[in-house]
């Protein structure tokens, strides 16, 4: 597998011409485009609604044999996945009653970060999604069995954080396997949701997320916590608050650069959420 495609280092007009790259495949078109929670949706590429968002400068990891190589043939010592529907667009958005939203953290876990926000989520008895990647995961296991120990749902971020529209069907199904095998490991379930990095799709990433038993899940709400430099957490904290609604699903991270900006914010705008009446919750499956 070509791990070199996308650098976690990369700098800002590394990430324009990604955004470029993308439109011009037909990726764009979804802002705005919000889709009730287990709604099919039309038969189309799309990608997440405010771009492609995911770290801009990921502090480099000590590579390993085992990162370089991530697992194959998942289900094959545990279970296998049942498959869900295959769709051809993401959900964007939540479906049910009252003021509901929905709060995602990407790239970790980082001991530097993600304590903290679990900390914080534990304090106001809120749950999130976490959408974990391979090689963070499995040398942080223990902040993954934190997260199950307090009721979060962990969901596949990829095994390296690649673009996945460049790689092939194989390299898109490696990257997949490796990490739901390290989920299912530490958090004692399979993976069932999916997020594209970059919220970058196409029909193999649907597809391939289907057979190992994940839905694919975007964003409506974008906190822009991960351009460079970071944003300031008062900036954080209006976008989010000035972005609530229901059914929202909220894009922030844990990991993958300067993350202490969106640590602060998260103590300061979830108390006035839920002040505001906002039931933060988790997503549940159709099938559930």
């Amino acid at each position: 597998m070509n791990h070199e495609i996308m650098k976690k280092d990369q700098l800002p007009i590394r990430r324009r011409a990604l955004l470029a790259g993308a439109a011009v495949l037909g990726l764009g078109g979804a802002a705005g485009a919000a889709r009730l929670l287990g709604a099919d949706a039309p038969a189309r590429r799309v990608r997440g609604p405010a771009g492609l968002a995911g770290p801009q400068a990921r502090t480099p990891l000590k590579p390993s044999a085992f990162r370089l190589q991530p697992m194959a043939g998942y289900g094959s010592s545990r279970h296998t996945p049942a498959p869900v529907a295959v769709r051809s667009e993401p959900i964007l958005s939540l479906s049910g009653r009252g003021k509901t939203m929905v709060l995602t953290f990407d790239d970790g876990p980082d001991p530097r970060y993600t304590p903290d926000v679990l900390r914080i989520l534990r304090e106001y008895d809120v749950r999130a999604v976490f959408f974990v990647c391979g090689e963070m995961a499995v040398d942080n296991k223990d902040l993954l069995r934190r997260m199950a120990d307090d009721g979060h749902v962990v969901g596949n971020h990829t095994w390296t954080h690649p673009l996945l529209i460049q790689l092939t069907r194989s390299e898109i199904r490696a990257e997949m396997e490796g990490t739901c095998e390290v989920i299912e490991d530490a958090y004692g379930e399979a993976p069932r949701w999916f997020r594209a990095p970059y919220g970058a799709w196409n029909r193999n990433v649907f597809q391939l997320g289907a057979e190992l038993g994940m839905e694919p899940l975007a964003w409506t709400l974008d906190s822009l916590d991960w351009t460079t430099p970071p944003p300031d957490a008062p900036d954080i904290v209006d976008r989010v608050e000035n972005g609530a609604a229901p059914g929202v699903i909220l894009l922030s991270h844990d990991a993958g650069g300067e993350r202490s900006g969106t640590v602060e914010a998260l103590d300061a705008y979830l108390p006035v959420l839920l002040d505001a009446g906002y039931q933060l919750t988790v997503p549940s499956r159709q099938s559930d």
